[in-house]
């Protein structure tokens, strides 16, 4: 990331970028996940602008039938969200699991501030949408779009500030955007899973069975872990769960050697696994699934579609929800003695950085197109976290912008 703190020019976005796929073997995951988020998240910028033209062009017709297509039993677009987006949530999972064993949530001292601001986040968005949308029949469902940060556009948006965001508050964001992960998994696991076969969770069970087994006798080398992951993917898709959770299921079950305080291990299986996926889901996974999922016609809406139910409180669960739920955890927890605001960074900085969990694209549209499956809704959806997502950044990027340091 470029710590230039004169302007943002062109050389912060080019420096991100060099810097992420230069690390493909990175001295510290930490590290590398900051630097390839923030780069992926600026590629992911430009996917989803790139999404919105075609959608609202002559080329829109293409775009929608493509993704339409049936390549076996899934579409291209149920094939990008149900399988590629697969190797996301298992790297979400890789990432989890690291930082609950080895990392910044490996001990409550650590992990106590981002998971208390982490479940106000969640939890205030998602009332603030029941408030404006839960009263009309059918958008209930859809509770638990705004209560998800982006990491990848939050990590964005502070590359492009460079040193004005003191380091403590991107750690900060990003193990609230890591428990947020957890939160998102969970909901999508126990919230938006219907009719259940008992046959495939049992063939599920056995091979995360074998995984274990696997782990425990020590196997170390990847390819067996992979293998049993595809099959746990396929039983997982046949359960009725969704089967993106195959993902984090099997990163669960990876072998991990710490290294405390060191860059990582090198002959740790997570790790090196977590290292390979890094650059391909910053880089190519999730901006493919930006591109088919933020593509909406703008054509059959009026100018009123934002002040819609559905549309309003996804907007205003993440624009407002994120940042009187994030930034009231942390006042409440300083304030209570059972966290300390993060290191160096002022009440603004903290304000600012609360601002940009409000963007909650990736994950929010994910779990819109679980919600629903109305087309109508979906574009409502898709509407609703652009707007929250463009105001949250707009807005973060401005406080951050003008704040100074700790006072």
């Amino acid at each position: 990331m470029n710590d230039n703190p004169k302007g943002i020019g062109v050389a912060p976005i080019v420096d991100a970028t060099v810097e992420a796929v230069k690390s493909l073997r990175p001295r510290s995951a930490m590290r590398a996940f900051l630097h390839s988020e923030a780069a992926g998240g600026i590629v992911l910028m430009i996917a989803a602008a790139a999404a919105m033209i075609v959608a609202n062009t002559p080329l829109a017709a293409t775009y929608f039938q493509t993704l339409s297509f049936h390549l076996g039993p899934l579409s291209i677009l149920h094939w990008i969200d149900d399988a590629l987006m697969s190797l996301f949530f298992l790297l979400v999972g890789l990432e989890i699991k690291r930082e609950l064993i080895d990392g910044h949530l490996s001990s409550w001292t650590d992990r106590a501030l981002p998971t208390i601001a982490a479940v106000s986040g969640m939890a205030v968005p998602a009332a603030i949408y029941l408030a404006i949308s839960g009263g009309t029949p059918g958008l209930a469902r859809g509770w638990a779009i705004p209560s998800a940060t982006d990491i990848a556009f939050a990590i964005g948006v502070m590359a492009l500030l460079g040193s004005r965001v003191p380091t403590s508050l991107k750690l900060f964001l990003t193990t609230v955007a890591i428990v947020d992960d957890m939160g998102a998994v969970a909901v999508i696991a126990l919230a938006y899973t219907h009719e259940i076969s008992g046959l495939a969770l049992l063939a599920a069970a056995i091979l995360m069975s074998a995984m274990f087994i696997l782990n425990r006798v020590g196997v170390a080398r990847l390819w067996p872990y992979l293998v049993l992951a595809m099959l746990l993917w396929i039983a997982v898709w046949m359960s009725g769960i969704h089967a993106t959770i195959a993902g984090v299921l099997a990163a669960s079950l990876i072998p991990i050697r710490k290294s405390p305080g060191t860059p990582d291990a090198e002959g740790s299986p997570l790790h090196r696994l977590e290292h390979g996926l890094q650059p391909w889901v910053a880089f190519v996974i999730v901006p493919i699934f930006g591109f088919a999922n933020a593509g909406v016609a703008l054509g059959g809406f009026g100018s009123g579609t934002l002040l819609l139910p559905l549309p309003l409180g996804v907007a205003a669960g993440l624009f407002v929800g994120k940042q009187v739920g994030v930034l009231g955890a942390v006042w409440g927890a300083t304030k209570l003695g059972w966290a300390s605001r993060p290191r160096g960074a002022s009440w603004v900085q903290v304000y600012g950085t609360a601002l940009l969990c409000g963007i909650g694209f990736t994950m929010s549209l994910f779990i819109g197109g679980l919600a629903f499956a109305d087309p109508m809704l979906v574009d409502e959806v898709k509407i609703g976290v652009l707007a929250g997502s463009i105001l949250s950044a707009l807005a973060g990027y401005a406080v951050l912008r003008m704040a100074t340091g700790k006072t």
